[in-house]
């Protein structure tokens, strides 16, 4: 059962890959590991770690915990709401700023409707503050 796990993380992998117009050796460099690891990878035949699964996700510019579910780390708790944050992640049409500040509102609407989870607050964490900070006198 595990191998199924890998194997649709590798597929969903690859595709990801693919939308980002990113080739397996791109990938490979920008998220520090090696060619032919990423492609075992892809091709369901290595499990890779959290960690290197983290650094997968910041190079594809898409949430962690996806991945991780993919992965069979983390259960499957609310794959609506990790789609809806990789698809703001994934959107090449907006900026880093906005696709941050959506998710600030998107988890706002969340946990106002009763939704807690680390996902959103991790994420709206990762965002650059753009309020303006006090100066010490």
């Amino acid at each position: 059962m595990a191998s199924l796990h890998v194997g649709n993380l590798g597929e969903f992998l690859r595709e990801q890959r693919r939308n980002a117009q990113l080739s397996l050796r791109q990938l490979a460099d920008a998220a520090g590991v090696s060619n032919p690891y990423l492609s075992q990878i892809e091709r369901g035949l290595r499990k890779p770690s959290a960690e290197i699964l983290q650094q997968l996700a910041k190079a594809l510019r898409i949430s962690a915990e996806t991945l991780y579910v993919r992965a069979g780390i983390l259960d499957e708790r609310d794959q609506a709401g990790l789609e809806v944050r990789s698809a703001i992640l994934a959107d090449t049409s907006i900026n880093e700023q906005q696709k941050q500040v959506l998710l600030q509102i998107y988890g706002s609407f969340r946990k106002e409707n009763g939704h807690t989870d680390d996902a959103s607050s991790a994420e709206a964490e990762d965002a650059p503050s753009t309020e303006a900070k006090p100066t010490s006198p």
